[in-house]
């Protein structure tokens, strides 16, 4: 739309406004003198309510979010409200005279009706100084059209061709590409294979960071390798080869890994020599008894004799 149309746009909504406004002003103004107010007070009563919806349908144009749908609820209820008073005004002709007068001739709408038209004015103060901090409370609005020109890069940007007026629309032929010399290649050197992790440095332990605070420490007293030896013993004493495990031993005797690893190699070996004596004897074979040459020949000789003499 061109700007001549909009100034027309906007022109003819004010116009509306202003005659919706005097048509309002009248109606509004009976009631306030209705309920009591005097003529100042019933000439200024219909700024109140028309007024507090013009300013909350400006804020609605300027907040976002949330504060612009608690500001078309504003909107909405002094609308409403103003339309009940306005109907009112055109339901009881006792109204047109001026005046105090009944707004209903039943008591509780009637209540209803004087707390409504009482209770506006209060409501236009509350709400209309919300209205008013949201609107210097907000934050402004970031340009998009502007971050995005300062977040482009120079090549996006369109030159203008009116830069270099002297330059020609034919391009140049490239030149010919001069051949570099090339060395023949190399024979890659065979790579050596990375070396992987292996277990040990795994179960190496973590260097610690810093000082251990004395309520962290262990009150336990430091035991040296015989004394973790002979405790060893004493705990391993009915367990199998298989079971003879350096974590076994290191949750036992609550000791470090390294330590474990070198008590389970002691115990194995202090194993293995007390066996070793029990399996020569099992491997030694069997001795059985040979009979004495020299008792056989004294045996058989006067046999041999009488053999002879027959």
């Amino acid at each position: 739309m061109s700007r001549a149309g909009k100034v027309w746009l906007i022109s003819g909504l004010l116009a509306v406004a202003a005659m919706a406004f005097r048509v309002s002003w009248n109606a509004l103004r009976d009631v306030a003198a209705a309920i009591g107010a005097d003529p100042t007070a019933a000439t200024v009563y219909p700024l109140v309510v028309d007024g507090l919806m013009a300013l909350a349908l400006v804020v609605a144009l300027v907040l976002t979010d949330a504060d612009r749908r608690f500001a078309l609820r504003v909107l909405a209820g002094y609308t409403a409200a103003s339309l009940v008073l306005n109907y009112v005004h055109g339901l009881v002709p006792g109204l047109h005279a001026g005046g105090r007068t009944r707004l209903a001739e039943w008591a509780p709408a009637h209540w209803a009706l004087v707390l409504l038209a009482s209770s506006l004015p209060v409501g236009s103060i509350y709400f209309g100084s919300d209205l008013v901090a949201k609107v210097l409370h907000a934050k402004p609005k970031a340009d998009k059209s502007g971050q995005t020109m300062t977040n482009r890069s120079v090549s996006d940007l369109h030159e203008s061709d009116a830069a270099d007026p002297d330059r020609s629309v034919y391009r140049s032929p490239d030149p010919a590409p001069t051949p570099v010399p090339t060395a023949p290649p190399a024979e890659a050197a065979p790579t050596a294979p990375a070396p992987k992790a292996t277990a040990t440095a795994a179960a190496r332990p973590r260097r610690a960071t810093g000082t251990v605070p004395a309520a962290a420490r262990t009150i336990r007293p430091k035991r040296t390798a015989d004394e973790l030896l002979a405790e060893a013993r004493s705990a391993t004493a009915d367990w199998t080869d298989a079971e003879l495990t350096a974590d076994r031993i290191r949750v036992e005797l609550r000791t470090s890994a390294v330590k474990a690893r070198t008590v389970r190699e002691a115990l194995k070996a202090e194993r293995a020599e007390q066996a070793a004596p029990a399996v020569a004897e099992a491997e030694r074979p069997a001795l059985h008894a040979v009979p004495d040459p020299a008792q056989d020949t004294a045996g058989t000789a006067p046999e041999s004799t009488e053999e002879k003499a027959s």
